[in-house]
């Protein structure tokens, strides 16, 4: 059966909302984990409202699509196009911290690129982008002094720094929809991040950055082990409630 007209298009929207909506719904979840443990209690207010903002920026991409509860707690794993990156589990202080960092200064790049276009995520994009600063400046902050801080704390940061930079290479790869260029992107990204990472006393990783499987895995919506775990916790209660309302 051929395509009618705009029928690629819309799908094209689709695949380029939901790839930035499940970014921003996942990075969230993983933040939210950290309510009622974070280090000091200045943290658990910055983690939470980093985490409220992401969800208010994943709300508005999923409802562009569809119904934005439905996008997130009925899709099966599969159906997820979010990037690697942020589905990784928190683990201690300074891997969240490198998390925020590589994933912040990306969304930042990328918004404020959508946000001087006239593209379909523009205004979302030059609201989003002025919240992902902060964000960016909170994980740089850390890094910094984490970094240069005691022993311990740097060599935390840079195990840290080290574990997720395999999985970096994946943001960068084109996403049919979202018009940018990617290549561009990349250097400006590679650029903040050494000499932010300079400036912490930290070494630049040198590994690849291909992720699992194949750079674009997530993209395609296949994810690593701890992922399945995260999303059958995030949609229990609506699943166990079906059409509930609160």
């Amino acid at each position: 059966m051929s395509s009618t007209p705009g029928t690629h298009e819309t799908a094209t929207f689709t695949g380029a909302a939901l790839a930035l909506g499940d970014d921003a719904l996942i990075l969230s979840h993983r933040l939210a984990e950290w309510a009622g443990s974070a280090p000091v209690l200045e943290e658990e207010v910055a983690l939470a409202n980093i985490a409220l903002d992401l969800l208010g920026q994943a709300r508005i991409l999923l409802s562009l699509v569809g119904d934005e509860d439905e996008l997130a707690y009925l899709r099966e794993e599969r159906s997820f196009r979010n990037v690697q990156l942020v589905e990784q589990p928190n683990g201690d202080f300074a891997h969240t911290i490198a998390r925020q960092l590589y994933f912040s200064t990306y969304q930042h790049l990328l918004y404020g690129r959508l946000a001087s276009g006239d593209g379909p995520f523009a205004g979302l994009a030059a609201k989003a982008v002025k919240e992902v600063a902060y964000h960016r400046d909170h994980a740089e902050h850390w890094t910094l002094r984490l970094g240069d801080g005691t022993t311990e704390s740097h060599e935390r940061m840079q195990r840290a720094c080290d574990a997720l930079w395999r999985y970096t290479g994946e943001l960068f790869q084109p996403v049919e929809g979202i018009d940018v260029d990617h290549a561009a992107m990349e250097s400006a990204w590679l650029a903040s991040m050494t000499d932010i990472l300079g400036k912490a006393t930290l070494t630049m990783p040198s590994g690849p950055r291909t992720g699992a499987w194949a750079a674009g895995a997530g993209r395609q919506g296949l994810h690593t082990e701890s992922f399945g775990r995260m999303i059958a916790e995030m949609q229990h209660l609506h699943r166990s409630h079906p059409g509930a309302t609160w």
